[in-house]
């Protein structure tokens, strides 16, 4: 690998880093670190264009979205939730629980294969968009980043001077926005597990009472800070698999951030006053090899080298590509959204066999999760014998057995709870209350006890069938064991 990267004077007379075009080994390192392994830190000039704008409007209603979400309540349930810790799950003011697991991992797989038929068709355009490690890095913490210490050049040449006064505020301010940021943006995310209501609590509570809580903001706080300050790029190179199995994913007809070689090929510096009948009779094409799209690119890739796993759509290098081209008075769209077929052979986007097959999975899975959501219970009910305890005689000649009952509500609704024995000649007596009644979106607990006439059991153990009511209507049967005397 070469060493740190030339300054290449631009067309508009600025100067930024570049790397030399290397067709024979840039699949061999990676852009953001040196031969030894040292981290070279990318200072990516600030994208401008259509692309841009229409990225920064995206990201204003997702960051929207993402501040907003804990607080929409539907039916007084949070809008997503996920909290771990009580394994409580809402989501679109529906709650799951652990019960409900078959319909997580339905919905899990449904997600899975929606990315896999995604990438296939439209590639890493989830990366570029909509990743939010994308949306807050470039453009949140990069804008203020711009704003505090200026473009590429300027937080170049603050960071190779010596540490003056001016330096340590500068880089002590832009510090402490970061580390702000980090925190709203880390008990935001920790809202969506353990749910506004319980970090508002923490919040405004005495901080004594809540120590463990008070350690996960501030872990949630030093994570984010970490990655958005320091890790930045990284987490998308290193960390994310996303990039390194989109290989498997992607193929000819899939839509890519390309470079058109056939027209920008051999590239050379653009002349002034050329002719481009002139520049491309002498073998010249588009490229210019202003290495723009490089200085934007926030992975440092060139992506005149093909598609590559450092790139996360991001379409800067677009944005700055039709600039130059626009300059010069060249077509824009050297560097476009297109598939390999597409710049090879002229053909468009299509939809391929494989893309057929994903689609199929991906209908099937979706309508397996809707019925099993709309064929998912009102309640569900556990009856277990009380751990330790034997039969009992009634005076009356009945045997009864204890139970522990646990009823749990996914309604939206107070239910009121009956129990019915079914096909058998006996009762059902609810201890500690006359009504058994389970709050909404709660599970409840009481135990039970139940009569039955000794003519009625087939031998020490018999299997009896238990009907639960709400205001009357049936909603579960509930089959268990009755322990009786040998006969």
């Amino acid at each position: 690998m070469s060493d740190p990267l030339p300054e290449t004077e631009t067309p508009a007379g600025q100067h930024t880093a570049s790397r030399p075009v290397n067709w024979e080994d840039f699949r061999e390192h990676l852009a953001t670190a040196h031969k030894d392994g040292r981290r070279r830190w990318i200072f990516a000039k600030q994208p401008s264009g259509q692309w841009y704008r229409w990225r920064t409007w995206m990201s204003w209603v997702l960051l929207g979205v993402m501040f907003a979400g804990p607080f929409v309540r539907i039916q007084n349930n949070p809008l997503l939730m996920l909290n771990v810790v009580e394994r409580r799950f809402s989501i679109l003011g529906h709650l799951f629980w652990p019960e409900d697991g078959i319909i997580f991992a339905v919905a899990m797989l449904t997600f899975f294969a929606g990315i896999m038929i995604f990438t296939t068709a439209f590639g890493r355009l989830w990366c570029g968009w909509t990743c939010p490690q994308t949306v807050l890095m470039e453009l949140v913490f990069r804008k203020l980043e711009y704003a505090i210490e200026g473009d590429a050049a300027t937080q170049k040449a603050l960071d190779a001077a010596p540490w003056t006064f001016r330096k340590i505020r500068i880089k002590a301010f832009k510090q402490a926005v970061f580390f702000g940021l980090s925190f709203l943006i880390g008990n935001t995310l920790l809202s969506y597990i353990i749910s506004s209501d319980a970090l508002i609590h923490i919040i405004v509570a005495d901080p004594r009472q809540h120590l463990f809580g008070l350690g996960f903001m501030l872990l949630f706080t030093l994570v984010f800070y970490a990655i958005f300050a320091r890790f930045r790029e990284q987490a998308c190179t290193f960390i994310c698999p996303y990039g390194r199995f989109q290989s498997t994913l992607l193929d000819e007809n899939t839509m890519v951030v390309a470079y058109d070689h056939k027209r920008g090929e051999g590239r050379a510096p653009w002349k002034r006053d050329q002719r481009l009948e002139l520049r491309r009779s002498s073998g010249h094409g588009d490229c210019v090899d202003c290495h723009q799209c490089v200085a934007v690119c926030p992975t440092g890739i060139d992506i005149r080298n093909g598609v590559q796993m450092e790139c996360v759509n991001c379409t800067a290098c677009i944005d700055a590509c039709d600039s130059v081209m626009t300059k010069v008075g060249l077509p824009r769209g050297l560097i476009r959204y297109a598939s390999l077929n597409g710049i090879e052979h002229g053909q468009p986007l299509r939809f391929t066999a494989r893309m057929k097959l994903y689609s199929a999975v991906l209908t099937g899975l979706i309508s397996l999760f809707v019925f099993l959501v709309l064929t998912r219970p009102d309640v569900q009910s556990i009856f277990l014998r009380a751990p330790g305890t034997l039969f009992q005689q009634a005076s009356e000649g009945r045997i009864s057995n204890l139970y522990t009952v646990k009823i749990l509500n996914k309604t939206h609704r107070n239910l009121p709870i009956d129990f019915k024995l079914d096909g058998r000649e006996g009762r059902i007596v609810v201890m500690g209350a006359k009504q058994f009644l389970v709050p909404k979106d709660k599970l409840a607990e009481t135990s039970v006890i139940v009569e039955l006439d000794p003519a009625t059991l087939s031998g020490s153990t018999t299997k009896i069938s238990i009907g639960v009511f709400a205001d009357g209507k049936r909603m579960e049967t509930v089959k268990t064991a009755f322990v009786g005397p040998r006969r």
